[in-house]
């Protein structure tokens, strides 16, 4: 015989996505990424070039970055602009 508790449990009682204290994964180690080492994306082209403009670094920008790199690299500009 199945006891109360079990017959009303359900499957979304141990979703992740409803934690109350979820763990945080939205930051994560670009050298971590498993896409880490693809091209860097057209937005992450267009925001890097434009904060090595704005931070008078242009040879922090160039065309072949991977994602990784990229991320790195605009993390390093963004913190430069915010002083």
């Amino acid at each position: 015989m199945t006891s109360r508790t079990d017959e009303h449990a359900s499957p979304l009682d141990d979703n992740p996505k409803r934690d109350p204290n979820p763990p945080d994964n939205t930051q994560k180690d670009p050298a971590d990424w498993v896409s880490g080492d693809d091209p860097m994306t057209g937005a992450q082209t267009s925001y890097l070039k434009t904060l090595s403009e704005q931070t008078q670094r242009p040879g922090d920008f160039a065309e072949d970055l991977s994602k990784a790199e990229a991320s790195k690299r605009i993390d390093a500009l963004k913190a430069d602009l915010a002083g």
